[in-house]
């Protein structure tokens, strides 16, 4: 009879051992603020960080086009789109565009004042954002949001769907396709 206490004993360390070491998924994030607002990107759909660089628009909406390299980028200004207002102040010192690919490969420039930071999140704490929610609100764009401590405090961050940046083009598209 001890031989088998022994046997579960051992069996259970183990599962609970095993179970401790399991590790949960993490998603890796791009993440800057706007204005009172904490965005993330996917790193998987972020194709690349650069200075930033001059961005070309009538001025009458929030999109314009910026040239790196041999590519013009389209440009989403989601302050502009979000709040109404210009941040070109904050460019004056600095600033970056953040490029993305979306699912069809259109590149989009997103301008962010601050340097991005890289984050971790567990996949557990990232949540499906209301839609009501999504169609009530500017931030339409955002898909989820996650809550998490970050440096002390409660970080609440709303995760971009970058197919989502410029609806009407994306919508354009598939009716021609």
């Amino acid at each position: 009879m001890t031989t088998n206490n022994l046997s579960i004993n051992a069996q259970s360390e183990d599962t609970a051992l095993s179970k401790a070491r399991q590790v949960e998924p993490l998603l890796k994030l791009i993440v800057f603020a706007m204005g009172n607002l904490t965005l993330a990107l996917r790193i998987e759909s972020v194709y690349k960080v650069v200075n930033h660089t001059p961005v070309h628009s009538s001025g009458a909406n929030h999109v314009g086009v910026a040239h790196l390299g041999e590519l013009e980028v389209t440009v989403v200004d989601l302050y502009k789109r979000f709040f109404k207002s210009n941040q070109s102040s904050a460019f004056a010192t600095g600033g970056y565009l953040v490029i993305v690919k979306n699912t069809t490969g259109e590149l989009y420039g997103i301008p962010v004042p601050e340097t991005p930071t890289l984050v971790e999140v567990p996949l557990s704490l990232l949540r499906v954002l209301p839609e009501s929610y999504r169609r009530a609100d500017t931030l339409e764009v955002a898909s989820h949001v996650a809550v998490f401590p970050h440096e002390g405090t409660q970080l609440t961050v709303f995760l971009l769907d970058v197919d989502l940046l410029l609806p009407v083009f994306q919508e354009l598209t598939a009716a021609t396709q």
